[in-house]
This record gives C-alpha cells, structure tokens and sequence, in this order.
C-alpha cells in the first residue's frame, strides 16, 4: 500500500489490514493502530500547533511468539516506513560497553535509503530501459549513433541516412526479441577498489565511512570489460 494510501486509513481500516496477517492480540493491533493515526494527525496540523503535541512512542512487552515482530514489521509496511529487527538483550548486561546503539541509527538510515532507492528506480524503471537499449544498440552499432543528436548540431550538419536508421530499427527488434542475447560487447564499468587490511578493534562502520570518502577523494575509475548482450542490460540499468 502506498503512503498517500495509508493516510486514508482509519484505526479501523489499520486493524483489518493487520488481521490478514495477525490472528489474535486484538487489544495490541487496536492500541498500535490509534497510536499509529494520531502521529499521522500531527503530521497534518499547523507547525506551530504540531510543536504543542508530543509523539508518543509504541512499546510492546510480552513473550515470544506472541506478534511483537509480525505486528511491528507490518505497521512498517503499511506506512511505508523502514524495518529493522535487533536483538537489544545484550543492551541491559552488566557492563556492557560499545557503539552498538549507533550502529542501529546506521542500520536504519541504510534501510531507510534502500527503500527510497528502490522507489526511484521504480519511477525511472521505464526511462531507464529505454536508455539502456539506445545504449546497447550505440555500443552494437558505432557507426550508426542515432540515439543522440550531437551538441550544436543543426538539421544541415546532422545527416543519417535511411539505411542506417533502417539497419538501428532492425537491430532494435532482434534486441527486443532477444536474438541478440549471445553477442558480444565490450562496456565500461566501474573498476574495484583496492583491498586495505584492518587492524584489530576496528570500528567497521567508521572503517566503511572513512573508505568511501578515500574512493570520493580520488573519484571512481573505470574500465573496459567484454560481456554479452544479455549480461550487459542489466549492469547498464543498475
């Protein structure tokens, strides 16, 4: 269900929607789903009156098995908000000491990003298909680039000939019908970092950071790599 979706739900429609997948806890699904609406009601009045209400945050306690998880894991997806599960026992041990409340923060942002990611490729899935095929017919054919008009160019200057055009639309639907999935082509892609070897103790999550920054700094190379058609759409689209 989507967020615009969701909105439109009443506590009422919530509970329905967690009864397809819930068998009993009415009490639980009925109390998650007003807490869950009147957060969403915040969101909608003014910001100055928004700042006079305080979200209230849900806490499930009971033994396992009973639906904590499954109750919580479908919220998320009825809302359209990021899930994750940690195990926090460990939290409330004598002497406890580590970062691991931060690497949850992380965890979270990377779910949540995933899912905004997963979005947009949804949205430019269709535009992203139709490049990636103007790319493989350019690579296939070097000589009859019509998929891009170059710049400054004019009506006089830019000339293609029918056979050529002719010859791209018949490579086309050979594509299309997969014909062509055998052949070989040769495209650029983006060259593998090098390895460093960590030290013991380190943090994993600074370590990734602090690597990616490096890679950044030095902007990412690439190279040539030789795959058939069938194996090039894909890392094409990515």
């Amino acid at each position: 269900m989507t967020q615009g979706g969701f909105e439109s739900l009443t506590p009422k429609a919530i509970v329905e929607e967690l009864d397809k997948y819930i068998i009993g806890q009415n009490k639980a699904k009925k109390a998650v789903a007003i807490a869950l609406r009147n957060r969403m009601r915040r969101q909608r009045v003014p910001e100055d009156m928004r700042a006079e209400i305080a979200p209230k945050n849900i806490l499930m306690m009971g033994p396992t098995g009973v639906g904590k998880t499954e109750i919580a894991k479908r919220l998320a997806k009825l809302c359209g908000a990021p899930f994750i599960k940690v195990e926090a026992t460990k939290f409330t041990e004598v002497g406890y000491v580590g970062r691991d409340v931060e690497s949850m923060i992380r965890d979270l942002m990377a779910s949540g990003l995933a899912m905004v990611k997963e979005e947009m490729q949804v949205e430019v899935a269709a535009e992203a298909k139709r490049r990636t095929e103007e790319h493989v017919l350019d690579l296939l054919l070097p000589g009859l680039n019509a998929s891009v008009e170059p710049v400054g160019s004019t009506q006089a200057t830019l000339i293609i000939p029918l056979p050529a055009n002719e010859t791209r639309e018949k490579f086309r639907k050979l594509l299309r019908e997969g014909k062509l999935d055998g052949r070989e082509m040769e495209i650029s892609v983006a060259a593998a970092s090098p390895s460093l070897e960590l030290f013991a103790g380190t943090q994993m999550e600074d370590m990734g950071v602090a690597l990616g920054s490096i890679g950044n700094m030095f902007g990412g190379k690439r190279k040539k790599k030789t795959v058939t058609v069938a194996e090039a759409v894909p890392i094409l689209e990515a």
